[in-house]
């Protein structure tokens, strides 16, 4: 779909995006253009017909991280030079978690950091045995900021304190308990096999509906179950009911078919 340097980006005629983390020999550590590679090809994803993003590292680990080079490099910039290039990797995760389909994290090898970050922000993620995870920004005099936000959302704010501060690593059957992914495999096979069940069920989904349901939960997320929010979620339903999908969907409900966007 595009032409890149740190990343690849293709798509299926059958509309899978991938995208795949391309720097094997740094473990896919960030950059800042690795930052703005993603950024742009989550935009090309967006725009494009595709119904399922699939996310993965080449090589022995997802992502280790930040670039060693690239942290050197951010250690000599000013107060506000740090804070534009962090704002760039939030951006970019902000993207990434609200691109209006279904997104998978396939994730092997190390994941530290922001390979965490890029974990939390996808939809479901899929964790191969073996796979270590680390937020190790604390053993730098650092802090997991730019990712925070969506670790938190993933894991709660207790675990996330909890390793944020300590530094732990785990494993993917702790993430997976924890909540960081939804699947944890024992090896290659599974994984494909993991991936291909949740494409299947993807194209199965009204991608309008998809969109609508992830933009509910950002909505009800932390929210007080009251009057104000019960009438939110009475307008988001009518609202759905009330679509061409809504009504497509329950047509083909009654006429026992398949709806118009199953293949």
């Amino acid at each position: 779909m595009s032409d890149f340097q740190t990343i690849q980006l293709q798509a299926s005629p059958g509309g899978v995006a991938s995208i795949l983390l391309s720097q094997p020999q740094t473990h896919n550590a960030f950059t800042a253009l690795m930052i703005e590679e993603l950024s742009s090809a989550i935009e090309t994803v967006r725009t494009s017909n595709c119904r399922v993003m699939l996310l993965r590292g080449a090589g022995k680990s997802f992502s280790a991280g930040a670039d060693l080079n690239w942290m050197k490099a951010a250690a000599h910039y000013s107060k506000a030079e740090n804070e534009s290039d962090a704002l760039k990797l939030a951006k970019m995760l902000q993207s990434l978690a609200e691109l209006p389909i279904l997104t998978i994290a396939c994730v092997h090898g190390a994941c530290m950091g922001g390979g965490v970050g890029l974990v939390a922000a996808c939809d479901v993620a899929v964790a191969r045995k073996g796979t270590t995870f680390r937020f190790s920004e604390v053993r730098l005099g650092l802090t997991p900021a730019t990712i925070s936000p969506f670790v938190v959302r993933a894991i709660g704010a207790r675990w996330a304190k909890a390793l944020f501060i300590t530094g732990e690593s785990f494993d993917a059957s702790f993430a997976e308990k924890m909540g960081l992914v939804q699947y944890a495999v024992a090896d290659e096979m599974q994984m494909e096999q993991t991936v291909e069940y949740l494409t299947k069920l993807a194209f199965h989904t009204a991608p309008g509906a998809v969109a609508a349901a992830k933009e509910l939960v950002a909505g009800v997320s932390n929210q007080p179950i009251n009057d104000v929010l019960m009438h939110k979620t009475a307008k988001h339903i009518a609202e759905r009911r009330a679509s061409d999908e809504g009504k497509e969907g329950l047509q083909a409900f009654l006429s026992k078919r398949k709806p118009n966007w199953v293949e």
